[in-house]
């Protein structure tokens, strides 16, 4: 699949900013995504067509707010600041913030958990993975078997 900056644009209005995501840029980190989840589209796939079009839009913008430098100029409450758990308590004498882990069974859940969309992309796939698949060469592969491997 083939990227595309005018529907990730669309998609996510936030990076709408060509000056400061260029095409190639969000292409660079739609790339990287690329190597987390298979761009390769295929009915056979579990993930297809518009779901891994906004699976590997997730990923892009998960990539691309981990890895911005936060601005000195940013609020607080931008996505890119807040990283690295949930705030529960702050004390402005003597400076003492107490964060909290979200609710992740691996690393994996726990890294994705550091943007909304991580977390957005957590949800996609566990949709698209219930039930499982079955591994096959044909589109019958894919789908509930009972025991002993028929439909």
């Amino acid at each position: 699949m083939e990227f595309d900056a005018s529907i990730f644009r669309a998609q996510f209005p936030e990076f709408s900013d060509t000056a400061k995501y260029s095409d190639a840029f969000l292409g660079l980190w739609w790339d990287v995504a690329s190597e987390f989840i298979d761009s390769t589209d295929s009915p056979c796939r579990s993930l297809s067509g518009k779901q891994l079009r906004l699976a590997l839009s997730f990923m892009t913008a998960h990539l691309l707010t981990l890895n911005r430098p936060v601005q000195a100029d940013e609020t607080n409450g931008d996505a890119g600041s807040t990283q690295g758990g949930f705030e529960t308590s702050a004390t402005i004498g003597s400076i003492s913030v107490t964060k909290l882990a979200p609710p992740a069974a691996d690393g994996w859940q726990w890294w994705l958990a550091q943007t909304t969309y991580g977390q957005s992309l957590w949800a996609l796939l566990s949709i698209v993975a219930v039930g499982g698949t079955s591994i096959g060469g044909l589109p019958e592969g894919l789908g509930f078997r009972k025991i002993g491997g028929v439909f």
